[in-house]
């Protein structure tokens, strides 16, 4: 049993000024495995308070870049320390495979870590330009003091992807966990606290949905970071558009990959499956629309078919399971839902489809390929966010195109072929964010995020540190050149 009774409030950890707790229930078991406390209104505004002090008063806006990176360096051996407790605990909290978990959280302390400070490094941080007659110096300043949300279904990682940027860039920041997985946030608040970041700087307070508003609506926020779903992206830029905070959104997706006629299967079915079917199918970018040529559609579908129904489904603690269980009971009611939405419209399950025989708890739910799929069909359109994969046949290279733009979302994507003139060629067409010419990957050094639903702004690469950041522009006299330069 995990229990914590207090959250790190501007670096220190104080008693939670609320009565309740959250349960968190092991999807595998469906036993409590850890108690931390709710937050409320009242730790939201002291962690501004806290906030607005070391913003406002504090030496880490004022720092130079490179004594900030010297602090955040220190969360690596820090953290790597604790490697086995974090991965442990996302896994117990939320389901996802330790064979997916434990390569992710290793790399994303021993890797991404340093990704994001090198684009911290890349950032043109002032500079001269010639203006209407005199000089001006253009300067990039922290935007403030920043509120992050974040979701279940990554927990470590996400969290280092809204914290990371925030602080290298000079801001203080205020993190929401989200209330299913918090207990890996735990570890890192206590190495947050070990690494000697300034008072006031970081705050990570587990929550409700009402208390993200809250956070998200308070006057003291100077810029929003949320990762989550699309009806929820909706309703917090509402909040950030009426007070005209600064704003960024990583929300769902419906990505499509497209195999074209060339593609070599060997190579790109293994991907592709893991593309689809990677933390139990629960991750925003992936790829869970399979547009396959019709002259090769039955060879296709056969062989994904054969990966997919191979996939060990069982106790994500144990290193040959590939399909864990899903996050929560809910969930696994919404993708059952939407198995039978595809029934009902007429698509045809080709494998999985139910629940895996043999085991009695947890909220698990067999891999499922759809066949017979037409795109406007509401298993090809909405986000399922679980472990089900839609096959939709296509005529030629145009038809490709517009079945995978004909979406509402617009995160991510693939196409397959051997011509890798051809791949770039349709990965120009698609309207999605981030795109991969004959593989499927995430790369940090890069920006990502999304176009139509799937978001505002991006996050990764020196661009994704730009939303931390505000312009200011200093007109100088005709001949004057500052000695910092």
């Amino acid at each position: 049993m995990f229990s914590r009774d207090t959250f790190l409030i501007g670096g220190q950890f104080a008693m939670a000024r609320g009565t309740e707790f959250f349960d968190i229930i092991s999807p595998s078991t469906e036993e409590i495995i850890g108690k931390v406390p709710v937050a409320i209104r009242a730790d939201v505004d002291a962690a501004v308070a806290a906030a607005r002090r070391s913003f406002e008063e504090g030496p880490w806006p004022r720092m130079k870049l490179e004594e900030r990176i010297e602090i955040v360096q220190r969360l690596v051996p820090l953290l790597s320390a604790r490697l086995d407790e974090l991965v442990s605990l996302q896994v117990g909290e939320m389901g996802s495979p330790v064979r997916f978990m434990g390569p992710l959280t290793e790399a994303v302390i021993n890797e991404f870590i340093g990704t994001f400070i090198a684009s911290s490094r890349a950032i043109n941080w002032q500079y001269l330009r010639e203006g209407g007659g005199n000089p001006a110096l253009v300067v990039r300043e922290p935007v403030g003091v920043v509120g992050a949300i974040t979701p279940w279904n990554g927990p470590a990682l996400l969290l280092l992807f809204k914290l990371l940027p925030a602080v290298l860039t000079g801001c203080s920041v205020i993190i929401k966990p989200a209330p299913e997985s918090p207990l890996d946030a735990y570890v890192i608040a206590e190495e947050i606290q070990q690494a000697g970041f300034p008072e006031g700087v970081v705050s990570i307070i587990p929550a409700g949905r009402e208390i993200g508003e809250y956070l998200v609506s308070h006057p003291g926020i100077d810029k929003v970071a949320f990762t989550g779903s699309t009806a929820a992206g909706r309703r917090i830029g509402a909040i950030c558009g009426e007070n005209i905070t600064r704003v960024t959104l990583e929300l769902g997706g419906k990505s499509a990959a497209i195999v074209l006629d060339d593609a070599d299967l060997d190579r790109s079915l293994p991907i592709l499956r893991d593309g689809a079917m990677a933390n139990n199918g629960q991750i925003c970018s992936a790829i869970t629309r399979f547009l396959v040529p019709r002259d090769r559609y039955d060879e296709f579908a056969g062989r994904l078919c054969e990966l997919v129904s191979a996939m060990r489904v069982g106790d994500p603690f144990e290193k040959d399971t590939e399909i864990g269980p899903l996050v929560a009971e809910r969930q696994r009611t919404r993708v059952e839902g939407y198995i039978a939405s595809g029934r009902a419209e007429g698509a045809r399950v080709l494998t999985g489809g139910g629940r895996p025989a043999g085991l009695d708890h947890g909220w698990y739910v067999e891999p499922t390929v759809f066949g017979d799929v037409r795109n406007e069909m509401r298993i090809a359109r909405e986000e399922i966010f679980g472990p089900v994969v839609a096959l939709i046949p296509y005529g030629d290279e145009n038809e490709a195109v517009k079945i995978a733009n004909d979406s509402s979302y617009g995160l991510s994507g693939a196409v397959f072929t051997q011509d890798h003139e051809r791949g770039l060629r349709i990965a120009r067409q698609i309207r999605t964010g981030t795109y991969t010419v004959d593989d499927f990957k995430l790369d940090l050094t890069v920006p990502f995020g999304g176009y139509k639903c799937s978001g505002i702004g991006r996050e990764c690469g020196p661009e994704g540190m730009e939303a931390y950041l505000e312009y200011k522009s200093i007109g100088l006299p005709q001949g004057f050149v500052p000695v910092a330069l």
